[in-house]
């Protein structure tokens, strides 16, 4: 089974900027699909980002523009970029395999303070 790990989260005040990475396992990862989710406390968990194996990447439009999700096929990782965070992006922010199969990480928490 692959197995994903995230690293990264952390206390920020808002306007500020982190970086999660996920490790995967997995000797075919760069043909997954991969992607970034996140939920907030009393909310469903929403996908915020998508990375396909051509490098294509699809964002949800309150982090357009502000969040940029990556891939280094090389290292088996993905990493999602975070700036202008706002109080709003406080979440657990989760690694998601999308394809072929689905599996989550474990979590790291995100918080911003106003």
């Amino acid at each position: 089974q692959v197995q994903l790990v995230e690293s990264g989260g952390g206390l920020v005040q808002a306007g500020g900027s982190l970086r999660l990475s996920c490790a995967v396992s997995g000797s075919m990862f760069s043909g997954y699909t991969m992607g970034w989710a996140r939920q907030a406390p009393g909310k469903q968990r929403e996908v915020v980002a998508t990375i396909w194996s051509s490098g294509s990447t699809t964002y949800v439009d309150s982090v357009k523009g502000r969040f940029t999700i990556s891939r280094d096929n090389a290292k088996k990782a993905v990493y999602l970029q975070m700036n202008s965070l706002k109080p709003d992006d406080t979440a657990v922010y989760y690694c998601k395999l999308v394809w072929p199969v689905v599996n989550w990480g474990q979590g790291t928490q995100v918080t911003v303070s106003s």
